[in-house]
């Protein structure tokens, strides 16, 4: 694999962490030099309803031509964001596209303060929401397996991985990217004491992971009013080695203004544990997309 080019000049890029500086620098960048100097090939869409379409219709393109040639789909799938999903299964139906033999392998899943899933019936439950607003609302021919749809579980923590390996890996993995950069809950690490390295991070497998205030802060606006009791405490995640391995990574920034500096850090920042989704730069097929307004230079002021 070729190394990616420097993302900023030489005396923006030594390696470590970014200095605020840095990061001023990097978020004032035009749209045009960030291109040429992105270490991800990113493209603009001009809306958020845009972006989200063009994730559906991007998903779907992948299982008609697979279904064409006769060959499985296996997808590693988000929820969050989600409004993508209702497009999925209109045009599904409509036009009949099948999911019989796709492979769907859920990012993460909420558990509860003892390290226990939130029930299907969960408000907040990924699972949940994958089984009852995508596969019931396809047609019943149009179903994939119930074997088929696999979420991480804390008690088995290894089957996903076992079940994308004998499924034959990953063909896309689709996904968002969180304020600070995770890709599933690969959150940057916590612990002052236990400092992970980069290759640590890249090498991480399913595992159980205390989400960040910031993630739950988030969670809460969307999710629950802004009440942040409501948001579960931990959650089991996808490590970044089943993510990296998928043969295509294509990451949506869809959350407008927030997203701001998060794309740019993650096409063009320096890669860190701080950013996860810094890891995906050097993939050999990855994208990320994001609306026009979202990718433009950020101006610091009061609003």
């Amino acid at each position: 694999m070729n190394a990616p080019p420097d993302p900023l000049p030489p005396d923006f890029a030594s390696p470590g962490e970014m200095p605020a500086a840095e990061l001023l620098a990097l978020g004032a960048l035009p749209v045009d030099r960030l291109r040429a100097c992105a270490r991800i090939p990113f493209r603009l869409l001009p809306s958020r309803a845009a972006l989200l379409d063009d994730f559906a219709d991007r998903l779907l393109d992948e299982i008609v031509e697979r279904n064409r040639r006769g060959e499985p789909t296996r997808l590693i799938l988000p929820v969050g964001p989600v409004a993508q999903y209702r497009r999925v299964v209109e045009r599904s139906n409509r036009e009949q596209i099948s999911w019989r033999h796709v492979h769907v392998f859920g990012m993460d899943e909420f558990l509860d303060w003892q390290g226990r899933p939130v029930s299907e019936e969960h408000p907040l439950s990924f699972r949940g929401f994958i089984q009852r607003s995508v596969v019931e609302k396809l047609e019943s021919a149009l179903r994939p397996p119930a074997a088929q749809v696999v979420f991480p579980h804390p008690f088995r923590i290894d089957e996903i991985s076992e079940r994308i390996r004998a499924a034959g890996g990953v063909d896309v993995c689709y996904g968002g990217i969180g304020l600070h950069g995770h890709v599933a809950f690969n959150e940057p690490p916590l612990s002052r004491w236990n400092r992970i390295t980069v290759a640590e991070l890249r090498a991480s497998l399913t595992r159980v992971v205390a989400l960040g205030d910031d993630s739950i802060v988030v969670q809460s606006i969307h999710s629950s009013g802004g009440n942040l009791t409501a948001i579960p405490p931990l959650a089991v995640t996808l490590g970044m080695k089943d993510i990296l391995a998928a043969r295509k990574i294509r990451l949506y920034c869809a959350a407008g203004d927030r997203h701001k500096m998060i794309f740019r850090l993650s096409v063009a920042g320096r890669v860190s544990v701080d950013y996860p989704s810094t890891l995906v730069q050097g993939h050999p097929d990855a994208e990320v997309m994001t609306d026009e307004e979202t990718a433009r230079p950020i101006e610091v002021g009061l609003r």
